[in-house]
């Protein structure tokens, strides 16, 4: 019973994507979204070409005779267009922001006011329910106005809100995404100043650079590295709520640009986002190697970049892999086992609703979590988030306090490649390429198994971090690894027995159970 409630909570969260849109499901999938001209557009999706066409259309434009030609111009002032009035520029999303508006005040604001505006922000609807309020802990009387205004903020007025100064960075890659990039230069207590080593910190699955700062100063790594002198900087992968952006596909539009914008896994991440963020934090800062940090998924991604482009090894300082996921056949989590048991359907499924993104909306989370998780009324709220239900919830580490900020950051959106690309690890028990099917990986591959990843070519000086509660990265998985690598490398367990997934980035005491001991490993090889 129990297994047939997760593959139906797993196809809700599917389906909650279509929206009621039948026409989507049965629009023709290579129907170009540039022959429909009366759609909103994306600020990245360039309609020129059809601009020629309705130009066309409305003046019944065509042929005719040179005389013929002449008198039609004249009778209706028509000007033939030239080339260069319809090229369509060479767009570029290389762009650097410095300067913001205010932050928004809502200290004057009652208790009624604060909520109905913040119960209307995606992952903050639970504010509107008492139940669901006091099954948290949280009393909705004292809400406190800041702590809703950080729920609300982006990353960069999260820590700007602080005293911190804050950049956007926008950078293109090779496959035409647009990643958003935020920096952290300095500090109150350390100021921005050229010469600075910089520190690159990825986010993990359905994150985003938010997760190294909503927990504060003194607790979020981001704030601590930019305390103690480092220029931080916050990456943000293709498809979470900061990196939406294409210059040809629209990740919102018709099916098939829907599908051309959602193509990707982490394997993409590995090859083409980290890499371009390295070249990038290069170009701007003038240092060729760097400190990263990952956390689930940005571990992944990095083990892939090593794997499969082993030239940026080099590049790196040191690395610290916290919660690091490659190898992946033990772990516990429900959710996600009952999600590799069911992959295949998932993903035919996924693929004939035309469904590419994995954005659980709060109501279909409910459902799954009341059905998946114990009858606790705490650990029920907290499964509310797919975020809990995936990696599981430590309530002696958790801030409850902090749990509408959190919930407000997270999920921040992925590709459903993504989550099969770790179904199919899950399954496999192997750390592999994305498989397509036995007829497709044989074209593409040269075999009807996708090619596992080279550990081999992984060099970087990295430390790996791993927990014993983690539902995620399994410890048997993370030794497996460990043992598979040839780098100079570090194993280092958390000594608090309970400490989970994310615990590695939310705990209340992450300080001292974990990045103190990053920070002096990373003084070690500078």
């Amino acid at each position: 019973m129990k297994t047939f409630l997760f593959l139906l909570g797993i196809t809700c969260v599917l389906a909650s994507r279509t929206g009621g849109k039948i026409e989507e499901l049965i629009e023709d999938e290579f129907h170009s979204p540039r022959d429909k001209i009366d759609r909103p557009h994306s600020d990245f999706y360039n309609p020129a070409v059809s601009k020629i066409e309705q130009f066309k259309t409305e003046r019944e434009f065509h042929r005719p005779s040179v005389d013929k030609a002449e008198q039609f111009n004249e009778e209706h002032e028509f000007h033939t267009p030239s080339e260069s009035e319809f090229q369509i520029p060479q767009r570029q999303c290389r762009e650097v922001i410095t300067q913001f508006p205010e932050s928004v005040d809502y200290s004057n604001l009652s208790i009624d006011e604060l909520i109905q505006i913040a119960s209307k922000h995606e992952g903050l609807e639970f504010l509107a329910d008492a139940n669901a309020t006091a099954a948290m802990g949280i009393d909705i009387n004292n809400l406190d106005p800041d702590l809703i205004a950080d729920a609300m903020a982006t990353t960069y007025e999260f820590a700007r809100r602080r005293g911190y100064p804050a950049e956007i960075h926008r950078i293109q890659t090779s496959d035409r995404f647009c990643l958003e990039l935020h920096r952290i230069p300095g500090s109150p207590s350390n100021p921005p100043r050229p010469g600075k080593i910089p520190v690159y910190l990825q986010h993990g699955l359905l994150d985003s650079s938010a997760g190294w700062v909503i927990m504060g100063v003194n607790h979020s790594l981001g704030f601590i590295l930019a305390d103690l002198g480092y220029d931080v900087w916050l990456g943000n992968v293709r498809g979470n709520r900061y990196s939406r952006m294409h210059l040809d596909h629209d990740p919102d539009g018709r099916r098939g640009d829907r599908r051309r914008f959602w193509d990707f896994s982490w394997h993409h991440m590995g090859t083409i986002d980290l890499p371009a963020t390295i070249d990038y934090i290069t170009e701007v800062t003038g240092h060729q190697r760097m400190h990263y940090v990952g956390h689930s998924q940005g571990t992944t991604s990095f083990f892939v970049m090593c794997s499969m482009r082993p030239e940026y090894n080099n590049r790196i300082l040191s690395g610290h892999m916290l919660a690091p996921i490659a190898f992946m056949g033990r772990l516990f989590s429900p959710f996600v086992r009952a999600a590799a048991l069911f992959q295949n359907s998932i993903d035919f499924g996924a693929s004939l609703l035309g469904i590419y993104e994995f954005l659980p909306n709060s109501e279909t989370m409910a459902r799954l979590g009341q059905a998946a998780c114990r009858d606790d009324a705490f650990f029920q709220s907290m499964c509310s988030n797919v975020l809990f239900l995936i990696g599981g919830f430590n309530s002696a580490q958790m801030n409850g306090t902090m749990l509408p900020v959190i919930m407000g950051h997270t999920p921040a959106g992925a590709s459903t490649d993504q989550l099969i690309h770790y179904a199919q690890g899950i399954r496999s028990g192997n750390f592999r390429q994305f498989s397509f099917g036995a007829i497709t990986n044989l074209l593409r591959y040269g075999n009807i198994n996708a090619p596992r990843y080279n550990l081999a070519n992984i060099r970087a000086p990295l430390t790996l971090y791993y927990s014993l509660n983690d539902w995620l990265a399994d410890p048997r998985d993370v030794r497996e690894l460990f043992a598979g690598m040839s780098s100079r490398r570090k194993l280092i367990q958390i000594t608090d027995p309970r400490f989970n997934h994310f615990d590695f980035l939310w705990a209340i005491d992450v300080k001292a159970l974990l990045y103190d001991q990053l920070v002096e490993i990373m003084k070690e090889h500078e």
